[in-house]
């Protein structure tokens, strides 16, 4: 299976820069995985596709501002660092940028000296292990002096933070927000709670590894970045519930997909659990748990579009994609939904 199978060709303008002011407003493409039928619809239409004893499972990770920007102390150069992942108290694995400039023992400053920090060790993949020195409480100087982690295609300035945040983010963590949730508002999960359709919480924490490309040609060869996910007991029923009642259970993005996929006993029944996750879905994928999906539009040749096409078949969904181009969807993080029913 090689790359170059999940490429489609995408206007640049077609990727969208600024969220919409109302989150239910966004377009959504509506594809058959049978079928290969598309209808074009708007995002709040959902509810039309949901049933009573269907299960919607919702990602409520929230991302943290995990972008720093400061100083080396020595020589005052600029540096940017963005927090990927906590390893121990105040260690933090970090991408950092120029990286020459970091090595261990560098030291370096943020906000006038508010946080301080030092490069420990460089890690794998040119990442670097960094241990950060403060008074106070890190989450707190984070808020103050972080910015939110945009992907590298949007170069607009995000003028409020919370519209990368899903509005029932919980569970700090994150390095990149789990977009597909980024629709809904609170009035429309309580309209389709009303419709009887049950709503389980998962955590999967988004690491950049979301972004980095397939270097690889042969997608077997790819290699996935490890992610932290939690499923309590009381969500795991809610799955379990609605799947031997005969219920669907429809997941809002990829990262949910992949936590109840990861989650999943040999008997297809969500456990309970938190651990570490690889888990790389592409088409020849036999799904335990899922039965739809509710998804933004993805990078060409990404592991995401091969996660989709594992649903609903590559040809159908490249199809579908073409399909999205000619009608001028918005693609990737503030862009618009597709719903693989």
């Amino acid at each position: 299976m090689n790359v170059k199978d999940f490429y489609f060709d995408l206007p640049q303008e077609l990727i969208a820069q600024d969220p919409l002011e109302d989150r239910s407003a966004s377009r959504l493409l509506v594809l058959d995985k049978e079928t290969g039928e598309v209808t074009h619809r708007h995002f709040r239409d959902i509810k039309e596709y949901l049933k009573p004893g269907d299960c919607l499972v919702i990602n409520d990770t929230k991302v943290i501002p995990a972008r720093l920007l400061g100083t080396k102390k020595d020589t005052g150069a600029k540096i940017e660092v963005l927090l990927l992942k906590r390893r121990e108290d105040d260690i933090w694995e970090t991408l950092v940028k120029p990286g020459k400039k970091a090595r261990p023992g560098a030291e370096l400053e943020f906000g006038e000296g508010l946080l301080k920090a030092t490069v420990v060790e460089v890690a794998d993949e040119g990442n670097r292990l960094i241990q950060f020195h403060y008074d106070g409480i890190f989450e707190e100087i984070l808020d103050q002096l972080g910015q939110m982690p945009l992907p590298p295609y949007i170069t607009h300035q995000l003028k409020d933070k919370n519209r990368y945040q899903t509005v029932y983010a919980k569970h700090q963590g994150s390095a990149a927000a789990p977009t597909a949730g980024l629709h809904f508002t609170k009035e429309l999960l309580a309209e389709i709670k009303e419709l009887g359709v049950e709503i389980a919480h998962v955590t999967l924490h988004v690491g950049l590894g979301t972004f980095r490309p397939v270097k690889t040609e042969n997608v077997l060869d790819h290699h996935m970045h490890s992610e932290f996910y939690m499923v309590e007991e009381s969500e795991a029923q809610k799955v379990n519930k609605a799947k031997t009642s005969g219920g669907r259970i429809i997941c809002v993005g990829t990262t949910s997909c992949r936590t109840i996929e990861s989650a999943a006993g040999e008997d297809g029944l969500l456990k309970a659990g938190s651990g570490w996750t690889e888990i790389f879905i592409y088409p020849g994928y036999q799904f335990k748990l899922l039965d739809c999906l509710i998804t933004n539009f993805h990078l060409p040749e990404s592991t995401l579009v091969m996660l989709v096409s594992a649903l609903a078949g590559r040809e159908r969904v490249l199809s579908a994609y073409g399909e999205a181009v000619k009608e001028r969807y918005r693609f990737f993080s503030f862009g618009d939904a597709m719903l693989i029913k």
